[in-house]
């Protein structure tokens, strides 16, 4: 996250904000056009190509982000183990069974900015003994380090998720990050593995995913993309994982090393499938810098030496300038706005996925989106810093459209990490003190559950048109996908604030009686969750009936809907 870059005066992404701002702003209502507008076209007949199968949509699109940032991991997460709220081990677990209810993937963990701070040995043995530190990204606040590697591990196992560790590129060194690598994957008789069993975990960890540093062209730099990646090669050689190991044991090594001394395989080692990937940082949303020079270096290297699986990305969607837009109380316009640039993702995905396909065409790379999200004007009387924002219908829709997106580009997008999982940014939670609520975006992530490694299925229909003014969204968006049970599966999102949809929609060597599923909507798109009302905003069961061969589905205004095509 940059936020800290924009506190030091780093004028470029304000600057790049506001023209993204001007260029995608609707007119203002009420603002007379040149000529009359043409009506605006409904949505056509949708047809799911069921014998077409695209790309295995990666559960791990379904990712988290969880940084140590004003109540994200303490209060959120973290309560200790004398709490008088519910807890295993200090973790809480009401937090702990929401998250399991939507299936959580992957977490990365512990930035963000703080990982280019933070230093692992501070966060393991005694809690009494830790260093206390200030985290200086974010207002200031006091770190105790009592939520650290083996803590993290432990709620990473209690919901059932992958660990995404970011070391420490900006300010620790190659050996302080395959120490802290060793201590969590090393088996005995290593001294790591013994001091990780002095500190009560004497099995080893898995670590699934592996971050070479973080915004590299910000807070954990800055660097320019050549000096990142002088500066990351060292990691992604002398940082190994241990279980299980980075090569896989069935590699035939004699044939390897003929088929390298010949040219041949070089574009890609073999390797573990169950292995630690590691992932570089990519690019600032729309620079392409970074993408062209990573992929560049992964391309001309030598794989001995060293190689990366995953390039991230990270792109937020502000409305306006960051932290400016209201997260509740907001109009039409504001709602409009956010959903453009919101769709904006798709472009930027495809942008920077051409660059990577000049290099690797084969798409060994994964485009790794592990920060996104809406980043809104934090909540009145909290700390400004602390990124504690309300979460609205509106932002549960834009969810929706993310996730689509990520889905129609499955084939090169791998994992991404919505930024954050508790009481920061667009979170999934909030919660204060023994109070918690689900919010809408929660809502969403967990109708989507069914999408997780199921099936990309094309679609075609006319989506239609949502008109502001003279300016125009598409009325519908939608994905659909076959689940390893041979389901299909549905998701319509309406982004027309004030008009319904109606959709007929057939599967190509599919005969489909009726749909079964939810929806999710409120009277209005600033509806939020509270402490007092927790369903304000909640999925309600949604079903349709088929009609001359086609499912007829009525999409409210401003919802997300998801059905089971049933035969």
């Amino acid at each position: 996250m940059t936020i800290k870059t924009i506190n030091l005066g780093a004028t470029a992404l304000l600057r790049t904000s506001a023209l993204i701002a001007l260029a995608i702003a609707p007119p203002a209502l009420g603002q007379s056009a040149p000529a009359p507008a043409p009506a605006p076209a409904s949505p056509g007949p949708l047809t799911i190509q069921a014998d077409k199968p695209g790309a295995v949509i990666n559960r791990d699109i379904f990712g988290q982000f969880a940084e140590h940032l004003g109540l994200g991991i303490y209060d959120g997460v973290w309560v200790g183990k004398d709490s008088r709220i519910p807890n295993v081990r200090g973790i809480r677990s009401d937090v702990v069974g929401a998250l399991k209810a939507i299936k959580v993937p992957v977490v990365r963990w512990p930035g963000g900015c703080f990982a280019d701070e933070y230093h692992w040995r501070d966060g393991i043995g005694p809690a009494d003994k830790r260093r206390t530190t200030v985290n200086t990204n974010w207002g200031m606040s006091v770190e105790p380090n009592t939520f650290g590697t083996d803590e993290f591990m432990d709620f990473a196992s209690q919901i059932g998720a992958e660990a995404y560790i970011s070391v420490n590129v900006g300010s620790g060194t190659v050996k302080e990050a395959n120490d802290w690598v060793e201590y969590m994957t090393a088996a005995a008789p290593a001294t790591a593995a013994a001091e990780r069993a002095a500190n009560g975990h004497p099995a080893p960890y898995k670590v699934k995913y592996l971050g070479l540093g973080n915004e590299s062209w910000g807070c954990g730099g800055p660097f320019t993309a050549d000096e990142y990646v002088t500066n990351m090669k060292p990691f992604a050689h002398f940082v190994h994982n241990q279980n299980p190991a980075q090569a896989d044991p069935a590699i035939d090594f004699t044939k390897l090393i003929n088929d390298l001394m010949t040219g041949k395989g070089m574009d890609a080692l073999p390797r573990n499938p169950n292995g630690m990937m590691r992932v570089a940082v990519g690019p600032n949303s729309l620079d392409g810098s970074y993408t062209d020079a990573v992929m560049k270096a992964w391309k001309t290297r030598s794989p001995i030496d060293w190689s990366i699986e995953g390039l991230s990305l990270h792109h937020y969607t502000y409305g306006g300038l960051p932290m400016s837009e209201p997260a509740t109380g907001f109009g039409e316009k504001q709602y409009f706005t956010m959903l453009k640039q919101t769709l904006g993702m798709e472009s930027n995905i495809a942008m920077h996925s051409a660059i990577m396909d000049k290099y690797d065409p084969k798409k060994t790379v994964g485009l790794m989106v592990d920060e996104w999200g809406v980043w809104l004007k934090a909540t009145p009387g909290t700390e400004p810093l602390h990124l504690r924002q309300q979460n609205s219908l509106r932002d549960g829709i834009a969810a929706s459209l993310n996730l689509n997106i990520f889905a129609r580009h499955a084939d090169r997008v791998r994992m991404t990490n919505i930024a954050q999982m508790v009481n920061v940014l667009q979170s999934m939670i909030i919660t204060d003190g023994e109070k918690m609520v689900l919010t809408p975006t929660y809502q969403v992530y967990k109708m989507y559950v069914p999408f997780q490694d199921a099936t990309f299925l094309p679609i075609t229909f006319n989506s239609g048109e949502y008109r502001l003014g003279t300016a125009s969204l598409p009325k519908v968006d939608a994905i659909a996908a076959k689940d390893k049970d041979g389901k299909v599966w549905l998701a319509l999102t309406n982004l027309d604030g004030n008009n319904a949809a109606d959709i007929s929609a057939s599967a190509a060597g599919v005969t489909a009686k009726s749909a079964i599923g939810e929806v999710l909507t409120a009277d209005r798109v600033d509806s939020i969750n509270t402490f007092d009302t927790p369903n304000a905003v909640a999925p309600k069961p949604f079903s349709a009936k088929a009609a001359n061969g086609s499912l007829v589905l009525h999409l409210p205004p401003h919802s997300v809907t998801v059905v089971r095509l049933d035969k």
